[in-house]
């Protein structure tokens, strides 16, 4: 992207050139390829960020920001050919360089909630008619996490299944009560259940939430290439590469 344009690409694509300068700069885009792709380029860009973070109160900080450079530096009557003025180049330079730290700073590191994905809970499919159950399973699908928990300790005192101790710990992770869910999912890493790599998965997430990238990036190498969700355990790996 060339620096130099960096504030006549937001002012383009704002509507805020008067008929006359975007005439002008349109010219210039047919006749300099290297400026319509750079141009290309910023729109993708900006276009991305739009997407990915909405109106996110910073995106709408730094948009401002960059306005509030522009109407400083620039007279509304411009003449007809842009002529770049040394201070320009300094004050396009040092938006290009904020709009970069800002893109960088927001794709640093994965976030929990990137990959976070409870899988719902099917206890009553499977035939039992304990009425608990079925409020736990309604509790959890629902994400009334706070609710499904005390039903969860209830089960457990006589139905100490892998089960129901993943989707209690699951509950748990998501009320924020990491330490006490990573004890959970520690129990059932140690075990040979269908639900041990799921467990794995699931301390990994609490690592990850915890900021943890080193942690969890262990445990997700310990995870083995037949465990059903290895897409996300692969995707997360390159997240945090």
């Amino acid at each position: 992207m060339n620096e130099e344009h960096f504030l006549e690409f937001d002012e383009y694509l704002q509507g805020e050139m008067t008929v006359e300068d975007k005439m002008t700069f349109e010219q210039q885009l047919e006749d300099q390829p290297d400026l319509a792709m750079a141009f290309a380029t910023y729109k993708e860009l900006q276009l991305h960020l739009e997407n990915k973070f909405g109106q996110a109160d910073e995106l709408l900080a730094f948009k401002k920001n960059l306005k509030g450079i522009s109407k400083k530096h620039f007279k509304k009557s411009k003449p007809k050919v842009m002529a770049l003025k040394p201070w320009y180049y300094g004050v396009a330079a040092s938006v290009a360089v904020l709009f970069g730290l800002f893109f960088l700073n927001q794709h640093s590191n994965p976030t929990f909630e990137d990959y976070n994905q409870p899988e719902m809970a099917f206890f009553t499919e499977r035939g039992d008619a304990d009425a608990n159950l079925k409020l736990a399973q309604d509790a959890f699908n629902a994400k009334q996490y706070k609710t499904a928990i005390p039903l969860f300790e209830t089960i457990l005192k006589t139905d100490k299944s892998a089960e129901i101790q993943y989707f209690y710990g699951v509950a748990l992770l998501e009320e924020n009560r990491v330490v006490d869910a990573e004890i959970v999912f520690n129990a059932l890493k140690t075990g040979n259940s269908i639900y041990k790599n799921k467990a794995i998965w699931s301390l990994a997430l609490s690592k990850l939430k915890l900021k943890d990238y080193k942690s969890c990036k262990e445990l997700l190498l310990t995870i083995p290439e037949d465990y059903e969700g290895n897409d996300q355990v692969d995707a997360l790996l390159n997240d945090l590469d």
